[in-house]
C-alpha cells in the first residue's frame, strides 16, 4: 500500500465537491479552474467515476468512491477526547 500523491488528493477533493444529497446534480469544471482541478476531472472521467471530462455526474462507481471519500474525510476530522 502506498500513499496518496498530489493527483490523487486533487481527485479526492473534487469528489468531495459533488453534492451528496442529490444524484441529479453534477459539477462543471469551467475554463478558469486550476489546471490541477481540470486534470483531476479528466482523470476521474478516464477512470469511469464521472460522466464527462469536465465533470458531469458521478457514475455508479463514482457515487461509491465519493461516499467512501466523505467517510474518510469525516473520520479524519474527528478530534480525540
Amino acid at each position: 500500500m502506498g500513499t496518496f500523491d498530489k493527483a490523487m488528493t486533487e481527485e479526492l477533493n473534487l469528489l468531495l465537491k459533488f453534492p451528496s444529497d442529490s444524484l441529479m446534480q453534477g459539477l462543471k469544471i469551467h475554463h478558469d479552474a486550476s489546471q490541477a482541478m481540470v486534470d483531476a476531472a479528466q482523470s476521474l472521467h478516464s477512470k469511469g467515476l464521472v460522466t464527462q471530462p469536465d465533470g458531469g455526474y458521478l457514475t455508479d462507481l463514482g457515487i461509491d468512491v465519493a461516499d467512501h471519500a466523505r467517510k474518510v474525510y469525516s473520520a479524519l476530522l474527528r478530534k480525540l477526547n
